[in-house]
């Protein structure tokens, strides 16, 4: 099975990319990296480790799978990519300060 995704970059460039859902978020990061879009040019990373997905205001760490997510088939599913080397740790909510 099929997700399309559009993926935004911090400048608000887009960009309709078609994944299975069997893929994870790394493996799809890869993917872009080695299919960089023309459009994008001017942005293009080093290296396809750094590049984070994020969805509904969280990044998806690289082992998240598209059907891990339960994304809607036949839909578009808009993610945003950004560069960034390490991701935040996962916040405690609910703890006091």
């Amino acid at each position: 099975m099929k997700i399309n995704l559009r993926l935004i970059l911090v400048s608000g460039k887009t960009h309709e990319f078609q994944f299975d859902t069997t893929l994870s978020a790394s493996e799809i990061a890869q993917y872009v990296f080695e299919n960089w879009p023309e459009e994008w040019e001017s942005e293009r990373v080093q290296n396809a480790s750094i590049l984070k997905l994020i969805y509904h205001g969280r990044f998806l760490h690289g082992n998240v799978t598209l059907g891990a997510l339960s994304l809607p088939v036949g839909k578009t599913t808009v993610m945003h990519l950004v560069a960034r080397k390490s991701l935040p740790e996962p916040s405690s909510q609910g703890k006091s300060k």
